[in-house]
């Protein structure tokens, strides 16, 4: 069986299918996420993951340079981010302690209780609009999918 030429210059329409498939589900899903937990709760979808992954996180708390990388932010966007959580009483910044120069976001009683309230929403919305789509075993084999594309990709 010979395996056909790739073009560089083109993509065949599995190849488009595919890519082209990943950018509009991923778009989807995130606006739809983010406008759900908008109207129900007064939180983006990336203020959810900052409260999720400080709950996450030792003590509740990461350096702000380490939450920008875990949230997939720049540091000014996730300092924007971190000033709007702060103002509502989500989130606090503390002195880092291992470097004085460094800052910490730690998540608050209050942000914990709005991450709470906010969770049972987005897991359905997570299940409603990809997961329940997939049965067990297909989802497994999206997991095995998405860690050749970038081994790591599904750890916590």
């Amino acid at each position: 069986m010979q395996i056909p030429a790739v073009n560089p210059n083109t993509l065949s329409p599995a190849e488009l299918g595919a890519w082209r498939g990943l950018l509009r589900a991923h778009s989807e899903l995130v606006h739809d996420l983010d406008a759900e937990l908008r109207a129900t709760h007064a939180l983006s979808l990336q203020e959810y993951e900052v409260l999720l992954t400080l709950a996450q996180a030792p003590e509740n708390r990461m350096r702000m340079s380490d939450l920008a990388v875990s949230v997939i932010l720049s540091q000014s966007g996730l300092t924007r981010l971190v000033d709007r959580l702060a103002q509502a009483g989500s989130v606090e910044r503390t002195p880092c302690q291992a470097d004085r120069r460094g800052l910490n976001a730690e998540l608050t009683a209050a942000g914990r209780t709005r991450l709470e309230q906010a969770r049972p929403t987005h897991l359905a919305g997570v299940r409603g609009s990809f997961l329940d789509r997939f049965d067990e075993a297909e989802l497994g084999v999206l997991a095995r999918f998405w860690e050749r594309v970038l081994p790591g990709a599904t750890a916590e």
